[in-house]
């Protein structure tokens, strides 16, 4: 029993190693689609560029809460299989609602980095506003 046990938990580790692995991914994605749109916003006329960097930046930390809510809910899925409290083998979790999306929005590694790429967004648009 104790085999099928450390199977199943292998199973769930690897799933949250995707998770992990899909939210770093989200990361580099929202700063390189950022620097670009950045980029381009601060020789433009216009401050829509940098509104649409800002509106690129929310999506990409609402995506990455809701990878972090589900890394979460996995952690807790892991965390009962190790203790025997689950069924070998079920993947019964709960998808992240809207609550612990926000949740996870305001974990340090989320906060920080959207929270710097959202103010450089608004720099940019202050200061293309201004010209």
């Amino acid at each position: 029993m104790r085999v099928v046990v450390e199977g199943y938990l292998q199973m769930i580790q690897a799933v949250i190693t995707r998770l992990s692995t899909q939210s770093t991914t989200i990361k580099g994605w929202c700063v390189t689609v950022t620097a670009a749109l950045l980029g381009f916003g601060v020789n433009a006329t216009s401050v829509m560029v940098s509104v649409v960097a800002f509106y690129v930046v929310l999506v990409f930390a609402f995506l990455d809460g809701y990878y972090l809510g589900l890394e979460r809910a996995h952690r807790a899925l892991y965390r009962l299989a190790a203790d025997e409290k689950v069924e070998p083998w079920s993947f019964a979790i709960q998808r992240p609602g809207v609550r612990e999306v926000l949740r996870a929005m305001c974990s340090p590694s989320i906060a920080l980095l959207y929270g710097a790429s959202l103010a450089a967004t608004t720099a940019v648009s202050v200061s293309v506003a201004l010209k």
